[in-house]
Parts: structure tokens; C-alpha cells; sequence
């Protein structure tokens, strides 16, 4: 067995220990690839281990994988899209994770009314606080849900992503995940139209247990599954 097929297969009897011990259905997490600088040899290995979902942070790194890797994956862009990358970004991903303005919002709603789609987003939520990280602030959170609710209808929004914060300490990092889940539920309580809480996108490889036990149902996953990526 290949030796990613072996990490898969732990990870994964880790996420059913977890789900177990808190009472969660151990199929409500998904295991999102993220395969950044790696090639996309390491996204057929994954993909055949029967991971679903890629994640990828750049538009144009996407590009040349995909035309290598097939159609069999789900592919989610994690990485900041800037506006000059929309339009390459509408018609290679099949989720957006990292919405985090009504700017970016409406630009790529113009650009599915062209391509005839409805495109699923994520919110990306600023939960930690730092300013290394994107994403909207917690407090706009629910007033960016409402205008593109309002004013995007080619956009499908399934729920919110965060980065931990960059903490030794589990609890601050635990903060930030609990904070993304309340938002979640104070947005779902306002009932807007095309806008869902299917989804809590969060933790990584060296937090993703937190993450679970938060309500996590996506976790990106990138060197715990292929080791230590080029810069």
C-alpha cells in the first residue's frame, strides 16, 4: 500500500476516535487534500485512496493540475482569490472557501450569471484576529451573509471557513473555532435566502482534532497527509 493510502487510512480511524468519543457521526467529517506545491501525482494517489475534495491556494497552480489529475476530485480554491483571478476561478473551482467581501463577492457573481452556474461559497472568517490572515472580522460576518443573500443569486453560500490561530495554546485556538460556530448559528437563525450553515470549514494538520470536537465538517488537510511543503 502506498504510503499516503496508509496516512489516509490513520487519519481516519483518528477522525472516528474523535467522533466517537464526542458523539459525532464520524461520516459528518470531510478530509480535504490540500495539495500546494505538491505535484499531481500526490492528488491521483489521494484521490484513489478515496478522498473527494482537493483544496488549492492558487488559481494558476490549479490550472496545470487539473488538466493532469483528472475530473474525478471536487476542487475547492482555500487561498485569498484576487480579483484578476475571478473569472479563471469561476470556471476551475467547484467551491470558493475564501469569500471574504462583497467586492469579490459580486465579481464572481457577474462572472457565473455569464458561465449559466450557481457556484458554492464559503465566508471566510477572520476569527483569530491576526492580520496575516484574510477574511472578513466576526462582527461583519452576518451583514456580508445578508448582501450577498440580497444582491448575488448566482452564488450559493454553504458556510464558513476559518484558519486557527497561530497558538501554542489549544484553548485560544479552540476560541476561534467555537466563535466560527456561533456565527454560523446566528446566520442560520436570520433565514436568508441562498444562503445555508451546511459547513464549517476548519483545521489543519496540527489542529484538526479541536476543529471536530467544535463542529468542524471539512478539515484541510496538507502535510500530515504529504509531508512538508516546498515554499
Amino acid at each position: 500500500m502506498h504510503e499516503i493510502n496508509k496516512t489516509i487510512a490513520t487519519i481516519r480511524e483518528h477522525i472516528t476516535a474523535i467522533c466517537k468519543r464526542i458523539g459525532r457521526d464520524a461520516g459528518s467529517v470531510e478530509i480535504i487534500a490540500v495539495t500546494k506545491t505538491k505535484p499531481a501525482t500526490c492528488i491521483t494517489t489521494a484521490v484513489e485512496a478515496g478522498i473527494g475534495t482537493i483544496g488549492e491556494n492558487r488559481v494558476q497552480e490549479t490550472e496545470l493540475k487539473r488538466k493532469v489529475a483528472g475530473q474525478n476530485a471536487s476542487w475547492h480554491l482555500i487561498g485569498h482569490l484576487q480579483s484578476n483571478k475571478v473569472k479563471k476561478a469561476v470556471q476551475l473551482f467547484d467551491c470558493i472557501q475564501s469569500v471574504d467581501s462583497i467586492h469579490l463577492a459580486e465579481k464572481l457573481d457577474r462572472e457565473c450569471e455569464k458561465a449559466g452556474k450557481i457556484l458554492p461559497i464559503l465566508l471566510q472568517v477572520n476569527t483569530s484576529g491576526e492580520e496575516s490572515k484574510f477574511g472578513i472580522s466576526p462582527d461583519g460576518a452576518l451583514q456580508l451573509a445578508k448582501l450577498i443573500s440580497g444582491g448575488c443569486s448566482s452564488l450559493s453560500v454553504n458556510g464558513l471557513m476559518t484558519i486557527g490561530a497561530y497558538s501554542q495554546d489549544k484553548e485560544e485556538v479552540r476560541k476561534g473555532f467555537k466563535q466560527l460556530r456561533l456565527i454560523a448559528e446566528q446566520i442560520a437563525q436570520a433565514q436568508l435566502s441562498n444562503i445555508t450553515m451546511k459547513h464549517l470549514s476548519m483545521g489543519m494538520s496540527g489542529d484538526y482534532e479541536i476543529a471536530i470536537e467544535e463542529g468542524a465538517t471539512m478539515i484541510r488537510l496538507g502535510s500530515i497527509l504529504f509531508g512538508s511543503r516546498r515554499p
